[in-house]
């Protein structure tokens, strides 16, 4: 399978953004439009939630609802306040040696992926990752060190809240230590429930379990799959191999200290490497965040992308990714 990858930077939304939504605008709007219009909330309701819970995003969603077009459905959108659900795989965790590093595998339909890298200063803070949403993150990093990475938390209830690759993005915008990280990952609503890692560069970690309908769990976790503090669903457990995954990468943290390279390399292959594409867990790509140098990784099985938050380099990458009818662990 062929993912046409890029890296894209524009320091304040523009045209290289306006480009961006004019070409994945129509998919997107099929996918906001699938259970009908009157399903979705209205744009008063939308810029309510926000000026609630995520005010300091407000100017900047304003920019790019009129970059957008200044369509009401578009601005819906954007808001990204309750979506329709959806669900993805994923495997991420702390590397135990000295400097600070995040690892993770994004688990997703490739033909429901942007496969775009985003680098932006919008409101002067600099910020690269993984685009969803437009202007959300599955994961990435800001010039403060702060890294993060999102999996699904493998629960079935929808309720009110935002879709969290924007609320990834409004922490990368405001917060600067993973302790305010935490803090806005435990107020901000979410539609689903999923698990967000973060850490900074002092090496401070933790893992949020978010959920629509409890409270949000912040622990010290350095590992996090597809469920939370138990097996909720256990179908969708079993099918991801969710337990499977997270006792793999607890053993490697607890026996020894391994080599960065070696743990890196783990992700990259059976249990925590899916190639079940054909049920939209298939791994698209495994990103390495190191927060206390500025530099990401995106790597597959025979290619290494390496970014940096200074000196990046808009580029364009075809990636094979080997694929089979069944998953791999």
């Amino acid at each position: 399978m062929d993912v046409w990858w890029r890296a894209i930077s524009e320091a304040e939304p523009g045209p290289r953004w306006a480009g961006l939504f004019a070409e994945l605008w129509p998919a997107y709007r099929r996918w906001w439009l699938r259970e009908g219009a009157d399903a979705r909330p209205t744009y008063l309701q939308c810029f309510r939630a926000l000026r609630q819970h995520m005010p300091e995003l407000l100017p900047l969603y304003e920019k790019l609802c009129d970059l957008a077009g200044g369509g009401d459905l578009a601005a819906r959108f954007l808001s990204f306040y309750r979506p329709p659900p959806y669900l993805s795989g994923c495997s991420q965790a702390i590397w135990p040696g000295a400097e600070p590093v995040l690892v993770r595998n994004y688990d997703y339909d490739p033909h429901a992926f942007e496969s775009v890298v985003l680098h932006s200063a919008w409101d002067g803070r600099r910020v690269m990752g993984t685009s969803d949403g437009l202007w959300g993150l599955v994961d990435g990093m800001n010039d403060a060190g702060l890294a993060l990475s999102l999996t699904f938390g493998g629960r079935r209830v929808v309720g009110d809240g935002f879709g969290v690759p924007l609320i990834l993005r409004y922490v990368l915008q405001t917060c600067e230590t993973t302790a305010e990280a935490g803090r806005a990952l435990a107020r901000i609503p979410t539609h689903m429930s999923y698990n967000v890692t973060v850490i900074d560069r002092q090496r401070d970690f933790l893992t949020a379990f978010m959920a629509p309908d409890r409270p949000a769990v912040i622990s010290h976790s350095a590992v996090a799959t597809n469920h939370q503090e138990r097996v909720e669903w256990d179908a969708h457990a079993r099918m991801t191999a969710s337990v499977e995954r997270e006792r793999y990468l607890l053993q490697r943290l607890t026996l020894h200290v391994e080599p960065e390279d070696r743990f890196i390399a783990a992700f990259l292959k059976p249990p925590l490497y899916s190639t079940a594409f054909d049920r939209g867990f298939g791994t698209l790509y495994t990103a390495v965040y190191r927060p206390g140098k500025g530099e990401m990784e995106l790597r597959w099985p025979r290619a290494v992308w390496r970014l940096g938050l200074d000196g990046f380099v808009e580029d364009t990458r075809r990636i094979v990714t080997p694929t089979s009818r069944r998953r791999t662990g």
